[in-house]
């Protein structure tokens, strides 16, 4: 991943099954400035029955007479799709990412040649899945909707046991609702994520807008994911909550100047606050018109505008001081009018 927020472009399903309307989709994440544009590899007979049910989510988006296992054959990608999906990344210059739901797609991406494999939040219960994906060694990306913290611990555990190093797994906080409530994205459980299971903590977003991932960033997500489509009119389950192109490109401008403002540094005045500095600070001037010889007292000293003079963090060093000559009201007191 990058040194940078790793900004990934959920393509998912939202091709619906059609590969030219996929390379569309390439297209638009490269130019939004997104890291990684992701699908879903699977084949439908392995992921689910003949008699599995849709979500409402699923219903309320697509043929409600259409069974799961049709939806999904339909929008399958072949092992040639993913071939060409695949080359085209590489000329747009966007990584390809993919989460494969079956053992079989793993099989495949890792013959595509992948750097890196989404873990989606439906097999972070599945003990051989796991294993399979924990033994290739690269980098993976573990999504947590549905799931508790002992879940959460378990799985990365397996990961690891099976030959992953913790440092090349980010575990993403995700709420598995369609499109999710702002009140259950829970960023909070980042934290607890960081502190009880692994320091590399993203967040895959499926609120509706763009706030709760800027807040992700600055709440330390290193990963943020985003289904977009480019359409959100178009038929199929995922397109209505999904970002459109331009929203795409907003977000990831937005990220990276969240990301330049969370830049790492001391605390200190940046070049740019100088002016400012002079302008909003303080220096020690006279409170009234003083004669030569007078000794000072805080009575006749004011503090004001501007603040290139002595600073008033250093009044203990005029008061006492006589005056070395004539002062006038508001004068800027400087050390060499002073004896």
């Amino acid at each position: 991943m990058n040194d940078s927020v790793t900004i990934i472009a959920e393509a998912g399903v939202n091709h619906n099954g059609d590969l030219n309307l996929a390379k569309q989709m390439v297209a638009i994440a490269a130019d939004a400035g997104a890291d990684y544009i992701k699908f879903q590899t699977f084949q439908a007979d392995l992921l689910a029955t003949p008699s599995a049910p849709k979500a409402n989510y699923q219903l309320s988006n697509s043929d409600a007479e259409e069974s799961q296992h049709a939806m999904l054959k339909r929008l399958e990608l072949s092992k040639t799709d993913h071939e060409v999906l695949f080359k085209e990344c590489e000329a747009r210059g966007i990584k390809f990412l993919s989460s494969p739901f079956d053992l079989p797609s793993v099989d495949l991406l890792v013959e595509l040649g992948v750097e890196a494999i989404k873990i989606p939040s439906g097999e972070i219960t599945n003990l051989p899945y796991l294993k399979k994906v924990g033994a290739l060694g690269i980098q993976l990306i573990l999504s947590s909707g549905m799931s508790n913290i002992n879940e959460i611990t378990t799985a990365f555990k397996i990961l690891t046991y099976s030959g992953t190093a913790a440092n090349n797994i980010t575990i993403l906080q995700c709420t598995s609702q369609y499109p999710a409530y702002h009140e259950n994205a829970n960023l909070s459980a980042m934290q607890q994520i960081k502190s009880k299971v692994h320091h590399l903590v993203g967040f895959s977003d499926h609120t509706i807008g763009d706030e709760t991932a800027i807040a992700a960033v600055a709440l330390g997500a290193i990963i943020i994911e985003k289904h977009f489509t480019t359409n959100k009119n178009l038929p199929g389950p995922d397109h209505s909550f999904s970002v459109d192109p331009t929203e795409l490109k907003e977000l990831v401008r937005k990220i990276r100047n969240v990301e330049k403002a969370l830049a790492k540094e001391i605390k200190s005045a940046k070049a740019a606050e100088l002016e400012v500095k002079t302008i909003a600070r303080k220096s020690i001037h006279l409170n009234e018109d003083l004669p030569k010889g007078t000794i000072l007292t805080e009575a006749h000293l004011i503090m004001q505008r501007p603040g290139n003079g002595i600073s008033p963090m250093d009044m203990d060093a005029v008061v006492g001081k006589k005056t070395t000559s004539n002062l006038k009201r508001f004068h800027q007191i400087s050390f060499s009018d002073l004896a």
